[in-house]
């Protein structure tokens, strides 16, 4: 992490792709934030559910990715990085990447074990004849074949690298793209929180843990776990002084740290002090952020753990929302995703709401509910955690 002073360089946020919700694109993101949330129901990808039936699985899935490889490409390419290329593809375009030198372009992938379905079909599929495996099997089940895939896809020559930070992976994918471009070491860098391509044998963990439930309620008193829901996001970092006009907010500080936690407990003084690192980092006191885009999955502990580090943070006085009781938790994703849902809301004025917050923990807390808000915010705070005691905190500001 850097040390906590004011950043040199100014990093803006260029371009954004996301797919979450019902489809793919910021409309569609903002239909899911804004206009009406996808309905839940039995996840019907290959792979979802328990082979016995003895239990099912709900959430959100998205369509087919848009057809944007060559068919003998795309065969050879999971849903995360189909999903992965329409992504990009739209920050790409927005951001303008064409203008910029291939070698000052860097790529950082989110996620970690993201093939798990895949992987369980294919031993499913060629059992009794494993000599037929195909040999794609031999690179595809690797978190840097995404990264590949994007590299080949587009002129992304400066260097591609993976990350996992578990549900913090997105976030964890950003502030190394920053990193990269605060050094000097590309103009642009692409954070990409990838598809998360869970099988039920993932899904049933996750139940084990208690983690999972059928409806996410973050923050209320019955709340019993979080949703999954497929979604994926690329952004576009670069500096300030080459970003083209129009982009979405710069920022201003950032903090990946260790909780020191092997396992899925969250850690109370390990969020405060992300919080706060990053806080210094940008400059401000607590005082001056606005909103707070809440990591908020929806269990017990993490939300009762998250509102005390809130509290002693000093924000109770800040709009909070909640993104994944809208769109689900996409795990791997969910970072990436939930900051283009950040940047989206400061630029068209309003805050969507938490769903199914209808018995707040704490009522004197800022929550966003019962309908989008008009605000104009210019100072905002993005959590991201993840299982194995990973905290992270991003602070955006409007304007460069």
């Amino acid at each position: 992490m850097p040390s906590a002073q004011a950043n040199p360089v100014s990093i803006v946020i260029a371009g954004i792709g996301v797919a979450a919700g019902r489809g793919y694109g910021k409309d569609a993101l903002r239909a899911a934030l804004f206009v009406e949330a996808p309905a839940i129901g039995p996840l019907c990808r290959d792979g979802r559910q328990l082979p016995d039936g003895s239990s099912s699985f709900i959430g959100l899935e998205l369509p087919e990715p848009p057809d944007l490889l060559p068919a003998r490409i795309a065969r050879t390419a999971g849903l995360p990085g189909r999903a992965a290329i329409a992504v990009l593809d739209e920050a790409w375009r927005e951001a303008g990447l064409d203008q910029v030198d291939p070698m000052r372009i860097g790529l950082v992938v989110g996620g970690s074990t993201l093939m798990a379905r895949e992987q369980m079909l294919a031993q499913r599929d060629y059992a009794g004849r494993m000599a037929y495996w195909p040999p794609r099997h031999g690179h595809m089940f690797l978190d840097t074949d995404i990264a590949g895939l994007c590299a080949a896809t587009y002129a992304i020559r400066g260097f591609t690298m993976s990350v996992g930070g578990a549900s913090a992976s997105g976030a964890v994918a950003v502030i190394q793209a920053a990193e990269a471009v605060r050094s000097g070491r590309v103009d642009a860098c692409i954070a990409l929180g990838a598809l998360q391509d869970v099988s039920c044998l993932d899904l049933q963990g996750f139940r084990a843990l208690g983690a999972l439930a059928e409806v996410c309620r973050p923050f209320d008193c019955d709340h019993a776990g979080f949703v999954y829901g497929e979604s994926t996001a690329a952004l576009v970092l670069c500096r300030a002084d080459a970003a083209p006009a129009g982009q979405y907010g710069r920022l201003a500080g950032w903090a990946h740290l260790a909780s020191g936690h092997r396992g899925p407990e969250p850690s109370p003084e390990g969020e405060l002090a992300a919080i706060r690192a990053a806080l210094a980092m940008a400059g401000l006191s607590s005082d001056a952020i606005e909103y707070v885009n809440a990591h908020a999955t929806g269990t017990p502990l993490g939300d009762e753990t998250e509102l005390a580090a809130l509290r002693a943070a000093g924000l109770g006085h800040a709009r909070i929302n909640a993104t994944k009781s809208l769109i689900g938790h996409g795990l791997a994703s969910a970072g990436a995703v939930e900051l283009a849902a950040v940047l989206i809301q400061m630029r068209d004025g309003r805050l969507h709401p938490t769903r199914h917050l209808d018995n707040p923990l704490d009522p004197e807390m800022g929550f966003v509910r019962g309908a989008p808000e008009e605000r104009t915010i210019r100072t905002a705070l993005k959590l991201s955690f993840g299982f194995g005691g990973v905290d992270t905190a991003l602070v955006i500001r409007e304007g460069v």
